[in-house]
Formats: structure tokens, sequence, C-alpha cells
């Protein structure tokens, strides 16, 4: 509610902007830092993505500085051109009705025109700290009345190796302005970063149980590499959500984007190695309806905010806890119920119990979406032995010869050896039952075990093999 926000100490005018784009109640991060930003004190937050830390120090900036300038009052330094739209976006939504003008500038995207935007006067600037940097040195960049400092992702900007731009910029403005650092992490760096700059900040920390909110349901699929695009176009016609699809690298992203295409979704792709002036109209695409599905790398993770992504979808597994957190936020957001599905293969499950055990998190096994009687699958599900396999690679098989048709051990191993043409080296245990046995083969051997054997008979028996899961 509007009150509330007021209560805290927003402005009304940005108050009913805020109404307007769907902000129910403040976060934890907006009650602790807005009351302080906006008394002017200097502070460093730990937080996460999807925690409204935009909306944070937008909330201050707009409180604190005059609209109308031809110079800006407050700049926001981002580690990447995707986050300096996002935010630059996000503050001029915020600004609606305050009259405050807000230029994202950052590399990759044509110079002119920023320049002719910043010519024609700006109040608040939202940019990378290499843009930023040019900017200065081409003259066309006053930082003269600044007032209002945000570092944004801190932690990556050092990551990224901005600490020289960032302290060029900083002596390019009064020494005497606000400083307000946001970091998911608080590594040496960056605490060695907040303390040089700030004589006394305030700390503010976001637990990590705030920082994926209740709306959003978190589900792992057990599924092994082979079929992971079954389970993903099953959830797809299922489910028919607007999607965020995360994979580890650029070649997947482009191999999925391919295969989703070929199969007529409504797919894009986003990733380093496209032209900013790409990134920006697939993000568009998405925002505006045109797809339904972005497969992204994690370049995507920190920088996109679209607050009505209903899935996020872990294609591939990430590695760590931090880059989960950072890429279920994009569900779940502004009031609305999203969901989080990761695909794990036998080997990744550990990877569940250990975010959960970090995060204090429940993640449920889900099963992948059953299809109507009679609807026929876009992909066709196939074994996958990788999935099947224990961790010396050997899948177990039941063959329908036992001891009642005259097989022991080593009679059923030449039978299988001969003629499924398999490695004698590649038959593991054998336990022979009455009619049915059980044999362990290597995983690069098990389409001839299913393809090969049921060719053959015994006695006019026509032989028949099963996977056992």
């Amino acid at each position: 509610m509007i009150s509330d926000f007021i209560e805290i100490g927003v402005k009304d005018d940005v108050a009913k902007a805020i109404a307007e784009m769907g902000w129910d109640n403040p976060t934890p991060i907006q009650k602790e830092s807005i009351p302080a930003g906006i008394e002017g004190m200097d502070m460093f937050a730990q937080a996460q993505t999807g925690t409204g830390k935009t909306g944070a120090f937008g909330s201050i900036i707009l409180g604190r500085i005059e609209a109308g300038g031809r110079i800006p009052r407050a700049i926001i330094l981002t580690p990447t051109r995707e986050l300096a739209n996002q935010v630059s976006e996000e503050v001029g939504k915020m600004a609606k009705y305050s009259g405050h003008e807000v230029v994202a500038i950052y590399g990759g995207a044509s110079i002119e025109g920023q320049i002719s935007k910043l010519e024609k006067g700006a109040d608040i600037v939202a940019g990378t700290p290499g843009r930023v940097r040019d900017m200065i040195d081409r003259r066309v960049l006053n930082l003269a009345d600044i007032r209002i400092l945000v570092l944004d992702e801190a932690d990556r900007m050092l990551d990224m190796g901005f600490i020289e731009d960032i302290e060029y910029i900083m002596k390019a403005m009064p020494p005497e302005r606000q400083m307000l650092l946001f970091s998911a992490t608080l590594p040496e760096g960056v605490k060695r970063l907040a303390y040089d700059y700030m004589p006394k900040p305030k700390e503010i920390t976001v637990s990590r149980d705030e920082v994926v909110l209740d709306l959003t349901k978190q589900y792992y699929i057990s599924v092994g590499r082979r079929n992971k695009t079954w389970a993903l176009c099953r959830i797809l016609d299922i489910d028919k959500p607007k999607a965020i699809i995360f994979c580890q690298t650029k070649k997947m992203v482009d191999i999925l984007e391919e295969r989703l295409t070929g199969l007529k979704y409504k797919v894009e792709a986003i990733h380093g190695d496209l032209p900013q002036s790409r990134r920006e109209k697939v993000i568009r695409d998405l925002k505006e309806g045109r797809i339904d599905l972005l497969i992204a790398t994690d370049v995507a993770a920190r920088g996109l905010d679209i607050d009505d992504i209903e899935y996020v979808i872990n294609y591939d597994m990430p590695d760590d806890v931090d880059t989960y957190i950072h890429r279920i936020g994009r569900t779940g957001r502004a009031g609305r119920e999203g969901v989080a599905v990761s695909f794990v293969t036998s080997n990744e499950e550990y990877l569940i119990r250990e975010f959960e055990a970090r995060t204090a998190m429940e993640i449920v096994k889900r099963d992948v979406p059953d299809k109507d009687e009679g609807e026929r699958d876009t992909v066709r599900k196939v074994v996958d032995y990788d999935q099947l396999s224990d961790p010396f690679g050997m899948v177990r098989f039941e063959i329908n010869l036992g001891k009642n048709d005259g097989y022991g051990k080593v009679m059923l191993a030449d039978f299988i050896i001969r003629n499924a043409r398999i490695r004698d080296a590649a038959i593991g245990k054998i336990e022979v039952g009455a009619d049915s046995s059980v044999v362990e083969v290597h995983r690069d051997f098990g389409n001839r075990m299913t393809m090969d054997l049921p060719k053959c008979k015994h006695k006019g028996k026509r032989i028949a093999v099963e996977v056992l899961h």
C-alpha cells in the first residue's frame, strides 16, 4: 500500500508510481535502508537479486535530489550493460510523477545517442564503469554536482576488474557526496572499498531466508542429459509458461535455441557473444510478449528484471548457491507466484542437498508432468544409460533366460558376448534366476543389449531384455 511506503520516507509522488508498478509492501531491505538513506547516511548492504534493492536506492535518490537539472546529481554504477539498462528503466518508472530524467550509458551501444541524451539534461545516470569513465574523458559527463553515488553489485564489479575505473570516477565527483553500496557478497575487497570511502557507513544485511520470496516454489527433476529436452518440452507443452531457461555455456544456449526454434517454440537466446543491440532487442521481445521463452547464460542472471516471468528452468544446474539464488530470483516477483525447476542428473543430486542446507529452503522432487492419454510428445524420450549407470558406468539389464533354460553365469555371458557383440570386460555381475537373469553391462553397450539381443532366439524362444532403473 502507498501509505506503507510513505511511512518509511518514500515521497508521495514516488509512492504513487510504485503503487502503479504493482509493489504492495516494502521489502526488508527497503524498510531498513530507505529511512537511513533519506537522512543522508552512507551505507553498504548485503542483498541478493530479488530483494528490492533497486527500489531501495531509487527511492532514496528520488527523495533527495531535485528534478530538472542540466547535469546529474546522482549516478548508479553497475557491472553489466543489461543491469544499467534495467536500473535505468526501473528508476525511470519510479520517477513517473517526480519528473526526474534518467539516462543509461554503457558500451556496445551508440555513444553518439548517449551523448545526445546527456546534453539534453539528466538528473540521474545509470552506467557501466568503462563507459562512464569514457564519457568523463570526453568531457560530456560532468560529475561536479553529484550528491549520491550508488555502487550496485559491487562484488561483481570488483571481480570484473573495474576498481580502477570506479576510483577514477569517484575522483571526478565531490568528496562530500552520499555513497550507497549494494553487494550480494561481502569479500574483503568490497569491505575495504566501503570503509575507504565511507567514514561511518550503516551496515545492512538481508538474510538468505529473505532472498527468495515465499512466492517462488522450488522443484527439481531427476533427468539425464539425453532426456533434458524431452523433459523441457513436456513442461513447455503442458504448463505453457513464460520462462527463462538457464544453460551453463554459450554453446549450449545456441544449441538449445536452434533445437526449440526448430520445434516451433517462440524462443530467443541471450549471452555475452551477442552484440548489445541484439541483446536489448531480445529482452524487449520478451517484455512485450513477442516471445515466451528466453534461453540465457548467467550474463542475464543479475541484470534481467521482468516482473511476469512465471518459470525459471535450470536446464543445466549451476555450480554454486549464489548463482542458483540469482537465477531463481527472476521469478516470483512483484506479488506474482513463480516456479523454479532444476534438471538434475544422477551425479548432481548432491547439489540439491547442499543448496537446501545453505539456504534453509526446501527444493521438492517432482516428476516430469504427464501428457494426456493419446497425446504425442514433441520430443521422444530415450533410454539414458548415463543416468541409469552406477559410479563405475554399469547398467543392470534383465534377460528372460535362466536356469530352466539351461544357463549358468558363464554360458549366459558367452551368449551375450556372441550375439550382442559386447566385449568380455564390459560385462559385470550376473545373477542367474530360474526363468530370468540380471546382468550388469557397461553403459557404452546399452543399445546393443536392447536392440541386438531381442533379435535372437533360444530354442524358438524370443529373447526379451529390459533395462532396470
